[in-house]
């Protein structure tokens, strides 16, 4: 068949402008199912050099064009996901690498205390300021250059322990206001490692609220009617750990591997086989307290693991279904809501209940 020079001309005229036509639209596909073991290195506390296999699964985030859109909907594990769904409302979509970095940073803590709870450590949170989460766009805070990550500890003067001494204070502020900011200055590696500098003063002017932004969450607060930074925060907090641990996360962002990572932390710092011998997946927030908590691409990331040959699933409680349905025979998913039922549907399965080498204190 003879293709018109002129039709064909247009066809490729149109794949030309659709490839560079941005869409709202990402696409989630199936990434990779890591072993967490060979990542962590911990000193100064005990640890079993016979590790099981547990393993971190994630997923790839891609942002399409109209004609990726096109193409990748003829393809099979692929979800769709509109950017409203990534962002809060007002939060551009180039700060998703920032905050899923902090996101992993947040993860690797709240693993470590976790784990180290799971064990019998008592570990209090020592609380360090508001921390930066996202920055809506326009506002104050966005032409101050305030950054995901930053961390505030004072307010014009006043120190600043938690988001909602900040929120209080600036709601106590008039729109137009000027404030004086103290900010630790966060710097996000190439890979994904946050530092944080010393503070130093940042000022600007308030705004007035757009509209209505909710509750606050914040006793005695109720909402941001008054003056406006543009500011999405939450809790920074620090422990006083009994050991050194790192976890090399390099180009890995978000939260989900809270859980794979917890289990980890304990099967290495604890005596004989957490899994018993099974090769086990995990995904999963984890909090400091062990709760675990709902994640994004769960069937891509059972598609994952199936390929890496894992035999255990432990996912959400709230994933089974999405995880059963996409599963092969092969695999066994398991639902938790905490750390601590992780551990008894491990010992359920001829796992050792962990004993920690260390004795905790």
């Amino acid at each position: 068949m003879v293709v018109p020079l002129v039709a064909l001309g247009l066809a490729l005229a149109l794949v030309a402008v659709l490839q560079h036509w941005n869409t709202n639209e990402y696409a989630l596909t199936p990434g990779d199912a890591t072993p967490v073991a060979p990542l962590v290195k911990i000193q100064g506390l005990k640890t079993d050099p016979h590790h099981d296999k547990i393993m971190l699964t994630d997923v790839y985030l891609t942002s399409l064009s109209a004609w990726q859109w096109l193409t990748m909907h003829f393809q099979s594990n692929v979800e769709f996901v509109h950017s409203s769904d990534l962002v809060e409302p007002g939060i551009p979509t180039d700060e998703l690498g920032p905050q899923g970095f902090l996101e992993m940073s947040d993860s690797k803590q709240a693993a470590e205390v976790a784990a180290l709870r799971a064990l019998g450590w008592k570990l209090a949170d020592i609380p360090t300021g508001a921390r930066v989460t996202g920055v809506i766009a326009p506002s104050p805070a966005r032409t101050a250059r305030i950054h995901v990550a930053d961390e505030i500890v004072g307010i014009d003067g006043a120190t600043v322990r938690s988001r909602c001494a900040l929120i209080g204070a600036v709601d106590k502020l008039a729109p137009g206001d000027t404030v004086h900011l103290s900010v630790a200055r966060a710097h996000i590696g190439a890979k994904g490692v946050i530092t944080w500098a010393g503070p130093r003063t940042i000022s600007m002017k308030t705004a007035a609220a757009p509209g209505d932004l909710g509750p606050t969450g914040c006793a005695g607060v109720q909402g941001s009617d008054r003056s406006w930074l543009g500011l999405s925060l939450e809790d920074g907090v620090r422990y006083a750990f009994p050991g050194t641990v790192s976890i090399n996360t390099s180009n890995i962002g978000g939260p989900s591997a809270g859980l794979a990572m917890t289990l980890t932390l304990i099967d290495q710092l604890s005596v004989g086989s957490l899994t018993g011998h099974w090769v086990v997946a995990a995904t999963g927030t984890v909090d400091a307290n062990g709760n675990v908590g709902d994640v994004g691409g769960v069937a891509e990331k059972t598609i994952a693991v199936q390929r890496a040959g894992a035999e255990i699933f432990i996912v959400p409680q709230v994933e089974v279904a999405t995880a059963l349905g996409v599963a092969h025979s092969g695999l066994r998913v398991i639902g938790v809501t905490t750390v601590r039922q992780a551990l008894f549907d491990l010992r359920a399965l001829g796992g050792d209940k962990p004993v920690a080498l260390t004795t905790p204190r």
